[in-house]
């Protein structure tokens, strides 16, 4: 597999790594720490690098899996884990630095490790991108030994675009995909000036972009992509990367069109966002060991041609652009 540089934090990462908010099975079912432990071995066994947690995925199970893995790894695997999702409500005024170092010290804790390698605040509300004693906190937490670096998930190109303002954030993980490509457009250039690493999270929008979907799939009562379509829960962006359903249904048939059957839909998903060099690796998730083993061969593909990704793109401009560009 191929690695590429995450920014100014220097690591070395393969291109493809691994996010964990389904590691423990499907969305909505209870956390199974065995099938995480297989999913996680896979993925280290196959070269991946990096795996992206989060504190309130699976309210901390997933943390706790992770810890297991790279204790086994030996220093072989860099982890990335998120802060502030737990702020009820999740406002502003709720994000204090006590706070913050607080579920730091949690997650070290259930990580079992002394130093995490990446910090991530988690979609923290855009009030909070203009607070730099927000900011300010983690330059702390680095001399305490604490973390090593610090990043930012973020809902909005705007957000992205305000927090690499701070010298310590050293990467954005954002929303990108063929159904989400406004970050293209405006924040890649910004990243690639200020050396930030990117990493391109909701890769799949949420299995949309695997193919095998129909108007006849369903959805369990617990799992986002039932009860979070118009954003009832949290940022709609999140599922289906904001996208109507049955308006992506269409667009995704568009999109098959343009590649050849094999591999599927989801592996030149995949390829085509590591067509932009500006991103520094894409952590789709897994729910399954062999769905790990299916996303890693999109490192394996052929680059898209010119001709694919300028289909691509006048298929997002004409169906999905008007839809949802303006909005994230």
């Amino acid at each position: 597999m191929q690695t590429r540089r995450l920014g100014k934090t220097g690591f070395m990462v393969h291109e493809i790594g691994l996010g964990t908010w389904q590691v423990g099975g499907v969305w909505g079912q209870p956390f199974d720490h065995n099938l995480a432990e297989r999913i996680l071995d896979e993925a280290i066994d196959r070269g991946v690098n990096f795996l992206d947690t989060a504190d309130v995925y699976s309210d901390g199970e997933s943390e706790k899996a992770v810890g297991r893995v790279i204790r086994k790894a030996q220093g072989k695997v860099l982890v990335a884990t998120k802060c502030g999702r737990r702020i009820q409500p999740h406002v502003s005024a709720g994000y204090t630095p006590e706070v913050l170092e607080q579920y730091v010290d949690d997650s070290l804790r259930r990580l079992g490790v002394e130093t995490i390698d990446l910090i991530q605040l988690h979609c923290p509300p855009t009030e909070v991108f203009y607070r730099p004693e927000i900011f300010d906190l983690f330059d702390r937490l680095k001399a305490k030994g604490k973390i090593r670096n610090l990043g930012v998930s973020v809902e909005k190109v705007e957000e992205a675009m305000k927090a690499v303002e701070y010298d310590n954030v050293t990467t954005v993980q954002i929303i990108f995909n063929m159904l989400r490509q406004r970050p293209s457009d405006r924040f890649f250039a910004l990243a690639r000036e200020k050396d930030v690493g990117i990493l391109a999270r909701v890769p799949l929008a949420s299995g949309l972009l695997t193919g095998k979907f129909s108007t006849k799939s369903t959805f369990g009562a617990d799992d986002h992509r039932n009860f979070n379509r118009q954003g009832a829960a949290f940022d709609k962006g999140e599922t289906f990367a904001g996208v109507d359903y049955e308006t992506g249904l269409r667009v995704v048939e568009k999109l098959k069109a343009v590649f050849p059957a094999q591999p599927s839909l989801a592996a030149w998903a995949l390829r085509w966002i590591l067509r932009h060099p500006e991103v520094s690796l894409v952590i789709p998730g897994a729910s399954r060991p062999e769905q790990v083993v299916s996303n890693l061969a999109a490192s394996e593909l052929r680059p898209l041609t010119d001709a694919e990704m300028v289909a691509v793109r006048e298929i997002y401009n004409s169906d999905v652009r008007p839809l949802v560009h303006q909005l994230w």
